[in-house]
């Protein structure tokens, strides 16, 4: 399989819902994010265990704070405190804030790649593969520590490879208007003439927080300029300010004057982009394979299916190439509690409560997950997707330098939006990264 980086070879008890963390904190946190701030978890006398994740969902924070329960009940007198902020704020400023507070979290998810290896040079991630030998032992295959081994330490425990990006659609719409899924981008374009004659927009998107369209637009990038140039770009290593990105733009610019996405989506969010999928009112959403775990909440009768990202005639790149992750949680450094930690993530992982998650429409990368009954058969489809592909390519925001991947998503945005021509975005990101 070839892989573009991963650069290194988501009240009873307040805690448990603890929501989203104020924005004034947040800026407050900068400050310590940039420098200062302790960034020490718990003292050894504190038996609590905090743990920091953006919000994975109504369904599967019910398996977290069933195995939190579990937990407390098997270690009397320990707490667990699980800290579900915002996704957006959570990856930016909210997990910085975190890790430099005086209430760091013990465990925290972190994707693969430059944000895994950032959190290992900066300290702040525990070398793990003493316990791999332990109590991680038999939970996983020994390969899927590999992506989440930095420097020859493991630095991550790996729990969801996730498909970040794939056309997912209503197939009653479809087959309203007579339309078949998209193989191919001109396909998409006749698509969206379809689904706006039937009065609905063909594509939903909520880009307020860039990421959306970004991880879309990239994957379609990538068809068009290959998967070296997009990660030689990505890595610095050559100029956006090239014919071949030119080219790329132009595939957005031609969705944006077919009128395939819905008016605005450079104004509202994530969630409200999803919703207007969800309600019926757009054909098709872009977004992961986390899609299908949200919908058992959202929209339990929505009746869709997903075709990877469509094919660009004449593109440099793999055609059948597919965007993912793997995701999963690091124990702090400096916390004082790492050996507790990692006994919690051996619980999370347990049998039943891999079984749990997989009732939530999520499938941890533990080997009890294999051929279990209950995985939605999309689900099971969108993985082997990933499982089969020949390139995967890294979004740029996981995969990537972070401020490379937010001048790209701008740049996006304001093709999109009208705000810039394709030849003006290319000229304009290569100056901004350089």
């Amino acid at each position: 399989m070839k892989t573009t980086p991963n650069p290194s070879p988501g009240r009873r008890r307040r805690r448990r819902f603890g929501g989203l963390v104020a924005v004034a904190a947040l800026a407050a946190g900068l400050l310590a994010a940039c420098g200062g701030g302790s960034g020490s978890s718990s003292d050894p006398e504190e038996k609590v265990i905090r743990i920091a994740m953006g919000s994975p969902g109504k369904a599967q924070m019910r398996v977290w704070n069933s195995v939190a329960d579990q937990y407390e009940k098997a270690h009397p007198g320990w707490q667990v405190e699980i800290n579900f902020m915002d996704d957006d704020q959570y990856q930016t400023v909210g997990l910085p804030n975190l890790l430099n507070g005086r209430q760091a979290p013990d465990i925290y998810f972190e994707w693969v790649g430059d944000r895994l290896r950032t959190r290992t040079e900066d300290g702040f991630a525990a070398d793990l593969t003493s316990y791999v030998d332990g109590p991680l032992k038999g939970i996983w295959d020994p390969a899927v520590f590999t992506s989440a081994t930095i420097d020859g330490k493991v630095s991550m425990v790996p729990h969801i490879a996730d498909v970040t990006t794939v056309l997912w659609y209503n197939k009653s719409l479809f087959s309203e208007i007579g339309a078949e899924p998209p193989a191919t981008m001109d396909d998409l374009i006749a698509d969206c003439s379809a689904l706006s004659a039937a009065g609905v927009p063909a594509i939903s998107l909520g880009n307020k927080d860039l990421w959306p369209a970004g991880n879309f637009f990239s994957a379609v990038a990538a068809r068009v300029v290959g998967e070296d140039v997009y990660d030689s770009a990505l890595s610095g290593e050559s100029s956006f300010d090239d014919p071949a990105w030119v080219a790329a733009f132009d595939e957005i610019k031609k969705m944006a004057d077919a009128g395939c996405v819905n008016e605005g989506a450079n104004g509202i969010n994530d969630n409200e982009g999803a919703q207007l999928f969800f309600q019926g009112k757009a054909g098709i959403h872009p977004i992961g394979s986390w899609i299908v775990s949200w919908a058992i909440d959202e929209a339990p009768d929505l009746d869709f299916d997903f075709v990877n990202i469509p094919a660009v005639t004449g593109g440099a790149g793999d055609q059948s190439s597919v965007m993912g992750v793997i995701t999963g949680y690091i124990v702090n450094a400096k916390s004082a509690h790492i050996a507790e930690s990692v006994d919690f993530l051996a619980l999370l992982n347990a049998k039943e409560n891999v079984d749990a998650f997989i009732k939530a429409d999520a499938i941890p990368l533990a080997l009890s997950a294999a051929d279990n009954p209950a995985i939605d058969e999309r689900t099971a489809r969108v993985n082997a997707l990933l499982g089969n592909a020949t390139t995967v390519l890294s979004p740029p925001d996981t995969g990537y330098d972070i401020e490379t991947a937010t001048a790209l998503y701008q740049a996006i945005a304001a093709v999109l939006g009208g705000q810039a021509t394709p030849e003006e975005a290319a000229s304009q990101l290569a100056a901004e990264v350089e």
